[in-house]
C-alpha cells in the first residue's frame, strides 16, 4: 500500500508563510519531530504537538482530518498513547465527550487506530474491523452510560 503523502491541516495565515519561507509543504511536517514542527512554524508547543497528531493519525490508512480531530479532542496526541487503548474504550470516550452516539462505523475506525499503533499494518482500513465490532456488541452490548441522543440529532450534523 501506498504511504499517504496528502495530510489535510487547518494551518493559520502565519503559519502558511512561515512553511512557504522555509520551503516546506504540509507533507514534509511528516518526517519532522514536534519541536522541528514548532521552530519551522514559529507556533507554541501545545500547537505544534496538535499539527504533528493531526499529521500521524492521518498517516493511518482510511482515516482523515475529522476522526484525527476527534482523536485530539480526546487528549490522545500519538500513537504510542493509542496502543494501550481498545476500540469501544475509544468510542465511548468521544461518545461521552461529544453527549451524543456516534455511527458505528467511527467504532471501526477506533478499532484501526488501535491496532496501526500496535501493529503498523498498512494494508488495513476502518472498514475490516465492521464484524469484529458487531461481533462484540452482540456479545457486549454498549455501556449503560453510554449517552441517549445520536449524532444525527445534533445541531451540526447535515442529512444529505
Amino acid at each position: 500500500m501506498v504511504t499517504k503523502r496528502t495530510y489535510k491541516v487547518d494551518l493559520t495565515v502565519e503559519e502558511k508563510a512561515q512553511l512557504r519561507a522555509a520551503k516546506f509543504k504540509i507533507a514534509d511536517l511528516s518526517s519532522l519531530s514536534t519541536d522541528d514542527i514548532g521552530s519551522i512554524l514559529n507556533v507554541a508547543p501545545v500547537r505544534a504537538r496538535e499539527i504533528n497528531a493531526l499529521i500521524t493519525f492521518q498517516s493511518i490508512p482510511s482515516i482523515g482530518i475529522k476522526f484525527a480531530e476527534d482523536l485530539i479532542s480526546i487528549g490522545y496526541y500519538s500513537l504510542e498513547e493509542l496502543a494501550i487503548k481498545d476500540g469501544p474504550t475509544l468510542i465511548h470516550e468521544l461518545e461521552t465527550h461529544c453527549g451524543y452516539w456516534i455511527d458505528p462505523c467511527v467504532e471501526d475506525q477506533c478499532r484501526l487506530v488501535v491496532d496501526y499503533a500496535n501493529n503498523k499494518d498498512k494494508t488495513k482500513n476502518w472498514w475490516d474491523f465492521t464484524a469484529e465490532r458487531k461481533v462484540y456488541r452482540v456479545q457486549n452490548g454498549y455501556p449503560a452510560t453510554r449517552p441517549v441522543k445520536p449524532w444525527f440529532e445534533t445541531l451540526g450534523y447535515k442529512n444529505e
